[in-house]
This record gives structure tokens, C-alpha cells and sequence, in this order.
């Protein structure tokens, strides 16, 4: 039979017979395995993806973890190394899990979407633990005090959270501290005259240090550090003006990652009970925090 040919020369195979007899038969069995062994291949693939995410550590023998390194004293990079609380916490954990820290680092605008993507296993961060993050995430035990605060050039006339009114001030890109900072200047007769975002809040208080900002929002724990360090330069201003909050370490919420989440918590509890997360807030923090065994409902 002569095929009709249509539009730019394509065949039109309307009028053509399927294969008839054995041959038939022997297509519907090719279309059937295909189809069989696609349907295989997609149920062994999904499996991996869903297998419980402790088993899988263990098996491995690794527990990746992804962070930033421009968040002291938690974690920076002094003299070239890594360091900070999350290594000394991390370094815990894996011994009594009996695995390697496998670290990944990049800026914290990349860290919760790796998280997202399956890049780590959970994240050091940390995170202050929101009601929005909470829909997302499953956050660990806490681990410190996140309540936000004023960190000030050490010679200018800022005395309480208010007197930022009418001046350049500044916060780190999508994190709770900045969104504090917003709402809270939001509340003052004068505005602050900018609001300055930052990749790391490194560069936050560098730009305090050159005097084109004269304040930046961040957690107690850390803004204490950083004035610690360099008393001639920076000062914490109190009392601190956000919520209540504190910080843990965000994981998977998917229900293949509860086991992994609840080993972590049971690891920190036993460090809380024992004193070891006293001693590392002691070291890293010069005080120590009451913070609650499990988290509390949200207030931001």
C-alpha cells in the first residue's frame, strides 16, 4: 500500500496496519518487558531515595554535615582551619555514633537548599529554630540561646537597641536576626537609614570596622564573641530587643530521616546531661545557657 506523505515530508502512517500474527505477538511481549523492567527500575530507584537515612549513615560510615564558616564562634575559620562550637559538638557526636564528620562548607544563602537537595545530612548551621523553619525542617535538641541583639562600633553613640534610629545599619541575607531587624526598626519614630544586607555577617562587621554601617543585628552568643575578640572596635549593646528564640541544627523532615534526627537528639541530651555541652558553651561562649531539652513552641 502507498503511504500519503503530509507536511514537510513526514509519512502519514494513518492507514497503516499494525503487525499482524507472531510478529504482534512478539512486540506486545518486548512492550511488556520494557515496560516491566522500567517499573522495576523506578520502584529499586525510589527505595534508595527513601532508605532511613541512619541506616544509610551507618552503613556508610559517614555523616555528612553542611555548614557555613563565617559564623563564630559556631563556626570560622582561624589561622586557615576550621574551627568553632559545631566542631567540637560534631566531633561528639560521631564518636559516640562511630562515624566520620564528613564536613561540606559553602555560604549559608546555599546551606538549607543543600539541605533540601540531599547535598548533607544535616546541617551545623545552626539555625535559629522558627515557626516557618519548622514546617521544613526537623530541628534538633537545641543547642544555644538565639535571641537576637545590637553589635555597635565600640566608639559611637549607641546605647540601647532604639538609638540605631536615623543610622546605617546592617544584617546577614536570609537569616531570622535580619527579619528581626526589620520588624523591629519598623517600630521606631525614626527608621535606621539603610539596612544593609550581607552574604556572611563576617562582612557586616567588617563594614562596622570601616565605619559605613554602625551596627549589625545578630544572635547574643555570637555578637558577644566578636566583641570578646576585639573589645577596642565592637561592643554588644543591650538589653536585647528580639524574641526569645534558640538555635539547633535543621535536618530532613522526611519521615526517612526521623532515626537519624532522633539518634542526633539522644547524643546531645547525653552531652547536656553529662556536662559536655556546658563545657563547649564555657569555652566558645565564656557563660553558659539554660536552654530547654526539646523545643518549645516557636515565637517567631
Amino acid at each position: 500500500m502507498q503511504m500519503d506523505r503530509g507536511a514537510y515530508g513526514r509519512v502519514d502512517t494513518s492507514q497503516a496496519k499494525a503487525p499482524e500474527g507472531p510478529h504482534r505477538e512478539f512486540d506486545m511481549r518486548r512492550q511488556l518487558i520494557a515496560a516491566a523492567t522500567g517499573a522495576a527500575l523506578f520502584a529499586s530507584a525510589m527505595a534508595a531515595n527513601a532508605q532511613d537515612a541512619l541506616d544509610r549513615v551507618m552503613d556508610a560510615g559517614v555523616l555528612k554535615v553542611g555548614t557555613e564558616t563565617a559564623f563564630a564562634p559556631f563556626d570560622f575559620i582561624d589561622a586557615g582551619e576550621h574551627t568553632g562550637l559545631n566542631l567540637d559538638v560534631f566531633e561528639e557526636i560521631g564518636k559516640d555514633m562511630g562515624v566520620e564528620i564528613e564536613w561540606i562548607t559553602l555560604d549559608w544563602t546555599g546551606v538549607l537548599p543543600g539541605l533540601e537537595a540531599g547535598r548533607f545530612d544535616v546541617v551545623a548551621g545552626p539555625a535559629t529554630i522558627t515557626a516557618d523553619r519548622m514546617q521544613r525542617y526537623r530541628f534538633s535538641s537545641p543547642i544555644a540561646e538565639a535571641t537576637v541583639a545590637i553589635l555597635a562600633c565600640a566608639d559611637c553613640d549607641i546605647e540601647t537597641p532604639e538609638d540605631i534610629a536615623g543610622k546605617p545599619v546592617g544584617g546577614a541575607t536570609g537569616t531570622a536576626q535580619l527579619a528581626q531587624l526589620r520588624e523591629f526598626a519598623a517600630t521606631l519614630d525614626t527608621p535606621p537609614t539603610s539596612i544593609g544586607e550581607y552574604v556572611s555577617f563576617n562582612e557586616s562587621y567588617a563594614d562596622i570596622a570601616a565605619g559605613r554601617i554602625v551596627a549589625v543585628a545578630n544572635s547574643l552568643p555570637n555578637i558577644a564573641f566578636v566583641a570578646q575578640q576585639r573589645p577596642e572596635v565592637f561592643k554588644v549593646v543591650k538589653p536585647a530587643f528580639g524574641t526569645p528564640a534558640y538555635f539547633g541544627y535543621p535536618g530532613r523532615i522526611e519521615p526517612e530521616y526521623a532515626t537519624l534526627m532522633d539518634k542526633i537528639d539522644e547524643i546531645l541530651l547525653a552531652m547536656k546531661a553529662d556536662g559536655r555541652m556546658a563545657t563547649l558553651q564555657e569555652k566558645w561562649f565564656g557563660t553558659t545557657f539554660d536552654m530547654p531539652d526539646y523545643i518549645i513552641e516557636p515565637k517567631i
